[in-house]
């Protein structure tokens, strides 16, 4: 489903900004710190999530404005969803869907989001839990209700992490076993449906890429490793003595790693050059849209920070080739509109100041 219009209001760098947008491709060209990528961000919180930086909501407010923000956009269909705080909660996040309110994981029902940025380069070779996170975006475009399972196990593992936490009392009692015995039932339960939804995206979306042909952009192997436990009700009974020396929790879906494994190279994607993780990227994003537009009915919503710049002019032209075969809406940033040559027809767009307009 297309963007047709975003409006930001006291968004990062944008007191006020209107944006009219076509399907297909969107391209927003600036210098480096004009707003380009504050544009992207916006458009990752029209899905659950804490959006493509993975900051705080106080963050995403413009410095000298209000205190709140809010980021409105229309859909095809007429359809228009919203997100923001005001300056009375600014880290209580807000979510309208056609004039009513909603949670933030009902908006995956109808928008899938998904996107690459620079910071993103670093995936391989960086801690598991950016893996994860992108893992789980991945599952999220095909299942609206792993956001919900998430959002709940998450709840209930630091509701348990603080009840671990409680020193002895006067009698001798520390957590109430009870209470850590509903905790970990429910985390048991939706870290169970969470576990299997990551395993039946990544079997679908291995099988994708494994059919795909080699060309410009790596074909990955997924798999994944570390916690694979099958009764996590009792590991996490007999594991509250160790959690709690420890002051986390040591088992669970949360400890789960993604692999990725370069298929033409045999090789493991930290050991790959810096361009070959990057066309590992791609072709990951790529297949994903693809099984995305064949399961959920509609092609997600793409977001590519910069994408362009580090490609050769054969590797760009396949990478627009193949971003109009997907059918969905693609929103691209870069410094200059020569890195979009031959992309087509589309919105060309320009930022600067904080101002966004027809290119």
């Amino acid at each position: 489903m297309s963007v047709t219009r975003l409006i930001l209001t006291d968004f990062r760098s944008y007191d006020a900004a209107t944006i009219e947008a076509t399907p297909g491709f969107v391209v927003l060209t600036g210098e480096n710190g004009a707003g380009k990528t504050n544009v992207l961000e916006a458009l990752s919180l029209l899905s659950p999530g804490r959006g493509l930086r993975g900051a705080t909501l106080s963050e995403m407010a413009r410095g000298d404005g209000p205190g709140g923000f809010a980021v409105a956009a229309r859909l095809a269909g007429d359809i228009e969803i919203g997100t923001g705080t005001t300056a009375t909660a600014p880290e209580r996040r807000q979510v309208r869907i056609n004039g009513a309110g909603a949670s933030a994981t009902s908006l995956s029902e109808w928008l899938s989001v998904l996107w690459l940025t620079p910071a993103m380069d670093r995936l391989f070779t960086e801690g598991a839990s950016g893996r994860r996170r992108f893992l789980d975006r991945l599952v999220l475009a095909l299942e609206p209700s792993h956001g919900h399972h998430s959002a709940r196990y998450e709840a209930a593992m630091r509701a348990r992490n603080k009840l671990l936490a409680e020193p002895a009392n006067d009698f001798g009692g520390g957590a109430d076993p009870t209470w850590l015995s509903a905790l970990e039932a429910g985390m048991a339960e939706h870290g169970e449906a969470i576990a299997i939804a990551r395993e039946r995206a990544l079997a679908a979306l291995a099988e994708r890429l494994a059919d795909q042909p080699e060309g410009p952009f790596a074909r990955a192997g997924l798999a994944l490793e570390g916690w694979r436990g099958i009764d996590l009700a009792a590991e996490l009974h007999t594991s509250r003595g160790r959690d709690a020396a420890a002051g986390r929790t040591l088992a669970g879906p949360h400890r789960t790693d993604l692999v990725v494994t370069h298929l033409g190279k045999r090789q493991p994607a930290d050991r790959c050059s810096t361009g070959e993780q990057k066309a590992l990227l791609l072709g990951i994003v790529l297949a994903h849209a693809d099984l995305v537009a064949e399961r959920a009915g509609r092609p997600p919503l793409l977001l590519l920070d910069e994408v362009a710049a580090h490609l050769d002019p054969v590797r760009r032209a396949a990478l627009f080739d193949r971003l109009a075969a997907t059918g969905g809406q693609v929103w691209m940033t870069g410094t200059e509109p020569a890195l979009f040559e031959g992309i087509g027809a589309g919105t060309m767009l320009t930022v600067r100041e904080g101002r966004v307009e027809a290119a």
